[in-house]
């Protein structure tokens, strides 16, 4: 029985939301995979759905939210290509001095990270919380978490490396209240 109801709401409501996405989206293939992606949801989910009558408002609103969700992740992508090559991956660092590190070392520079970027990265790395995890626990949106966790690897990293030379390690800037 739920195969034929949803075999009957693909066949009531696939066009019209193709026709939604395909004015958002200005493409006929994005259009087809948001329309398609809004029905996942509600083949896993749908049945929850209390009030029948909501169906069409839902499967919108369910659209909309993907293809906000994918423009975000397209402009972060595209952020990402326009940085050169040595923005984009992490200075490397010679295998010698890789096996230098120790469990003690990273702990300690670690604990000289601001503590607004140590919190996410102890739970992400050390506890293996997920980014919803932790954003609930921080009371922060995860986009933030993701923040956090980029800027706190390279404030790390930077001080990895500087450690590595025989340097100081780096003073980190104090973060701004996020």
């Amino acid at each position: 029985m739920h195969d034929e109801v949803f075999t009957a709401l693909v066949d009531d409501f696939y066009a019209p939301l193709y026709r939604f996405a395909l004015s958002l989206a200005r493409n006929s293939a994005d259009a087809c995979d948001l329309t398609q992606q809004t029905f996942y949801p509600w083949a896993t989910k749908g049945h929850m759905l209390r009030d029948r009558s909501k169906v069409k408002t839902w499967l919108f609103t369910t659209l909309y939210r993907e293809f906000l969700r994918s423009r975000k992740r397209n402009s972060r992508m595209q952020s990402l290509e326009d940085l050169s090559p040595a923005e984009q991956d992490p200075p490397d660092i010679e295998p010698e001095k890789v096996e230098n590190l120790d469990h003690n070392l990273v702990m300690d520079v670690l604990q000289e990270v601001d503590e607004t970027f140590r919190a996410p990265l102890t739970l992400f790395y050390l506890k293996d919380l997920s980014y919803k995890e932790i954003a609930e626990i921080l009371d922060v949106p995860i986009g933030t978490v993701m923040s956090r966790l980029s800027r706190g690897k390279a404030h790390l990293r930077s001080a990895l490396q500087s450690r590595l030379a025989g340097s100081k390690v780096v003073e980190f800037p104090r973060a701004k209240n996020q």
